[in-house]
């Protein structure tokens, strides 16, 4: 089996030349093509010896996933699903803004959590993605980008699977994001999105990197969260905000609480005093989410003004809240749509 390029770190792709009896610069020039320069084959690093490149196409896989299918939507929002070496697929999603566009990231196959309103979580959990297929994702999208002129600005690891679930692979791609010999970008411009595990979000606030914390709240109470969120038996509410205000004090970041609004089962006025009780007094923002609607699933979106006065009830306590701009749902933008829908036709269903 071929050595994954995207899984080495620069020691040791220094290694790799020295084993390969290349000098030592030329590990610097494979990371400067594959980091910074957007090569995607070995034939386009024209300033190595044809000999190495011909010896890296024997030896090494440069790690891109190969593209299986592609959406887009009409307000540009794009997805792509990539193919893993094993068979599997995964998600990558596009989102288009005029500062610069965002990458939304899985890094499971599949996810394990089983909350109640999640398409990604229908299959089951399969599998851990690796930190080199879960950069690969980025790399692909930061490279479509600059093909169009455009520019990625944000990370959002709020794709298939609980990052924090996977927590090697994770760590060690937010590693390699930092790293100004490979990605060299800041944590600040990351988002890390998760259900609530508790003891990996106390680990992460260890690290004291400056990486933005989503935590998928979705109700204001343990009844409400129990029944969209099976975590919150074993994690409860008044386990993990005292946890989400440790992250605070220890990063300095303030956390965003997402909550999504099904009809009818938590998007009333009294669910929204209820939230807005539970996060007073705390440094955070609330990111309210209108569902997009699932085929097969019991939810149905909140309408558009109860939204809104939900947002304002939460403004009225002095809790700032925004609603996400709905994008992608012309083309089954909700994470693992897209990979349900072609996994299903591939069984004729």
């Amino acid at each position: 089996m071929k050595t994954n390029l995207l899984a080495l770190t620069p020691a040791e792709i220094a290694a790799l030349m020295e084993i390969m009896g290349e000098p030592a610069y030329r590990a610097a020039q494979i990371l400067d093509w594959l980091w910074h320069k957007g090569a995607e084959s070995f034939a386009q690093m024209t300033n190595l010896p044809l000999s190495l490149r011909q010896k890296l196409e024997q030896q090494v896989d440069i790690g891109f996933l190969e593209v299986l299918a592609k959406q887009k939507s009409a307000d540009g929002t794009e997805k792509l699903l990539l193919d893993l070496a094993d068979g599997q697929t995964v998600e990558t999603v596009i989102l288009p803004y005029d500062i610069g566009d965002s990458a939304c990231i899985s890094t499971q196959v599949g996810c394990r959590m089983g909350c109640a309103f999640c398409a990604s979580g229908q299959p089951g959990f399969i599998r851990n993605l690796t930190a080199a297929e879960i950069m690969a994702q980025v790399l692909q999208v930061r490279n479509l980008l600059q093909r169009k002129g455009r520019k990625l600005k944000n990370l959002v690891l709020m794709g298939t699977g609980e990052p924090l679930d996977n927590w090697t692979a994770t760590v060690a791609f937010l590693e390699a994001v930092q790293d100004p010999q490979r990605l060299g970008m800041s944590l600040r411009h990351i988002t890390l999105s998760t259900s609530g595990l508790v003891p990996k979000i106390l680990a992460l606030a260890e690290k004291g990197w400056p990486l933005n914390l989503a935590v998928s709240l979705h109700a204001p109470n343990n009844k409400i969260r129990n029944r969209l969120m099976p975590i919150n038996k074993k994690y409860p509410i008044e386990e993990l905000l005292p946890a989400c205000d440790l992250y605070v004090e220890k990063t300095g970041r303030r956390i965003t609480y997402e909550y999504i609004l099904l009809a009818e089962v938590n998007d009333g006025s009294q669910h929204a005093r209820e939230c807005a009780q539970l996060l007073s007094g705390r440094i955070c923002h609330v990111n309210l989410i209108p569902f997009n609607a699932v085929p097969g699933m019991q939810w149905q979106p909140s309408p558009p003004e109860k939204v809104i006065a939900f947002r304002n009830v939460l403004k009225s306590h002095g809790i700032n809240a925004t609603i996400r701009r709905k994008m992608g749902a012309d083309i089954a933008a909700a994470c693992g749509q897209l990979r349900n829908i072609c996994k299903n036709k591939t069984r004729g269903e």
